[in-house]
């Protein structure tokens, strides 16, 4: 039989030690609870916050869980959940606007796809679920990056390329457009992606209030933007999908 790591099994005893009991743990606390010298400990818990496992206080400098720990054992119940709870929405969604409705995640620094409605006409058209799209120019990555923390971080880390000449880069710029998603509830992608393809997104919440994905409405610039904004009604349509499901995943009102 093969033999576990040593160091996986302490990292994973200090995860449970800082689940349970205080909500926040001293380095002493933490390497006296599970028997290791304060250097070891200490190895681990910076490895550990590297990935986003574990935080420190600046303050205290004590130890508590961190939002990736969180994000990461959500995220096959709030995958499935949401996609389950999305299928009637999104479908009328797509049926009421006429175009394509995408819901997506944050996945590996960038927007993961999860379930997608073509649009109800008759032109041929390619199944997304599992594409990528990136956090700083969509509409769904915008919406997640204002709302969820982890996105917001993310975000700032990755590069910000300008893939039309719409595209928002600089940092005071993009962060700008974050105040004014959180604001007005709702961001848009008006050809900073792709030429010619808008899309409208919202927030979709659990029972925890916790951001879990955002569902969007995308199609050509010309049907979503005729008067060259985006469609109040379209804006609208969105907004009401993402409260309905969050709903249904036990968010409440909003």
């Amino acid at each position: 039989m093969a033999k576990n790591i040593q160091s996986l099994e302490r990292a994973a005893a200090m995860l449970r030690l800082l689940a349970g009991g205080e909500r926040r743990l001293g380095l002493s606390d933490i390497a006296s609870s599970l028997g290791l010298a304060k250097g070891t400990a200490h190895g681990i818990l910076r490895t550990l916050q590297a990935e986003g496992f574990v935080e420190q206080e600046a303050a205290s400098g004590r130890y508590q869980l961190g939002a990736e720990l969180l994000r990461l054992g959500n995220s096959y119940l709030d995958v499935h959940e949401l996609r389950a709870r999305a299928l009637v929405w999104t479908d009328d969604l797509a049926r009421s606007s006429g175009e394509s409705v995408h819901l997506g995640v944050l996945h590996q620094r960038g927007v993961l796809i999860v379930h997608h409605v073509f649009r109800p006409d008759d032109s041929r058209q390619v199944l997304e679920v599992g594409a990528m799209q990136p956090l700083h120019s969509t509409a769904l990555g915008k919406v997640l990056s204002a709302y969820d923390p982890v996105a917001h971080s993310e975000v700032l880390e990755v590069e910000r390329e300008a893939f039309t000449p719409r595209t928002t880069t600089a940092l005071t710029d993009f962060e700008s457009l974050l105040d004014m998603t959180r604001a007005r509830g709702w961001a848009a992608d008006v050809e900073e992606t792709w030429e010619g393809v808008a899309s409208v997104a919202a927030p979709i919440h659990d029972r925890r209030r916790m951001p879990v994905g955002a569902v969007a409405v995308t199609g050509a610039v010309e049907r979503l933007c005729p008067a060259g904004e985006l469609r109040p009604e379209l804006v609208a349509s969105v907004r009401d999908c993402a409260r309905a499901v969050s709903r249904d995943l036990g968010a409440g009102r909003f």
